[in-house]
């Protein structure tokens, strides 16, 4: 797994999500029947994560995503030329 994000990135990452991940546990602990804030200590630990690991899933999609609808594309324009020349093909 290569890195997808910079130093900077990935430094403002970890310190927002300590910042969450911290103002999350202080709720929880004032009112622990609240479930939002377990979601949000959940996406805290998340950019922790990512912080630490210099990886960011969706970056990485985001980055995919190109590759993915060229591939998309050129399968439609060989499929089509396929199917002409067979055409052509078959009326000889």
């Amino acid at each position: 797994m290569h890195s997808n994000i910079s130093g900077v990135n990935s430094f403002v990452r970890m310190i927002i999500g300590l910042t969450v991940l911290s103002f999350a546990t202080g709720r929880m602990s004032r009112k622990p029947w609240k479930q939002s804030y377990i979601l949000l200590a959940a996406l805290g630990a998340m950019k922790v994560a990512e912080g630490l690991m210099h990886y960011c899933p969706l970056v990485a999609l985001w980055e995919r995503r190109g590759s993915w609808m060229d591939d998309a594309l050129n399968w439609e324009n060989e499929t089509s030329n396929y199917l002409h020349s067979s055409e052509v093909g078959s009326g000889e």
